[in-house]
Order: C-alpha cells, then structure tokens, then sequence
C-alpha cells in the first residue's frame, strides 16, 4: 500500500527558505508523478508543484515558479519541495500526492495517494 508522509512545515519570517520533504513507500515509484498540493484555510487546494519520479519533467504554478524547486532522493524514496523567498500568501497546509502515471498533472482529482499535510506558516 502506498504510502506518503510529509515533513518539514513550520513557521518562518517573510523571506526565508524552508525545505518539504515527502517519503514515499510502498511501491516503485519510477513510472509515478508526484505533486505537491497546499491548502489555506478558506480556500481550495491548489496545485503548486509536479514532476515525474523517473524522469526530469517538473511543472509549477505560476505563484511559485522561480521560488519552488521539486528535486527527489531515489535512494531514500523521498521527494523534497525547496521554498525560496516564501511570502505570507505562501501559508498552507502542503500535502504530497502521488499518481500511478508517469505524465504530470495539475488536477488534484488525477492522483491516488495523498499524504496527511504538514502546516507551512510565513510571518509577515
């Protein structure tokens, strides 16, 4: 059974750098997309970031596209999100997902496996 934990949420300044890590069990990941999802209260969860395990294809949100970098650990079965210069509107709950295929998506529907979220806060 897959299963995906993430951790490394906590709160920050405006500015500052934080590093998600999602471990990853229970299959082989090679033909799997992994996503990263946030959540803030009130909203919807968004797409933020996505990239192919096996492969180099990564895609990001508009919001974060220059700040966020998908990078993974194939030894450790672990997928990281870098943070860079993180703003308020950056606060969420950051969930890692996974999909059994091994082209990317943005649609939150389109994955399978989904971990319990870890709470990212940035302080004004």
């Amino acid at each position: 059974q897959v299963q995906l934990v993430e951790s490394g949420g906590r709160l920050v300044q405006a500015g500052d750098s934080l590093s998600l890590s999602c471990a990853a069990s229970g299959s082989t990941f090679s033909n799997y997309a992994m996503g990263w999802f946030r959540q803030a209260p009130g909203k919807e969860r968004e797409f933020v970031a996505a990239a192919v395990w096996g492969g180099r294809n990564t895609f990001y949100a508009t919001s974060v596209k220059g700040r966020f970098t998908i990078a993974r650990d194939n030894a450790k079965n672990t997928m990281y999100l870098q943070m860079n210069s993180l703003k308020p509107e950056d606060t969420a709950v950051y969930y890692c997902a996974a999909r059994e295929f091994i082209n990317i998506s943005t649609m939150r529907g389109a994955y399978r496996y989904w971990g319990q979220g870890t709470q990212v806060t940035v302080s004004s």
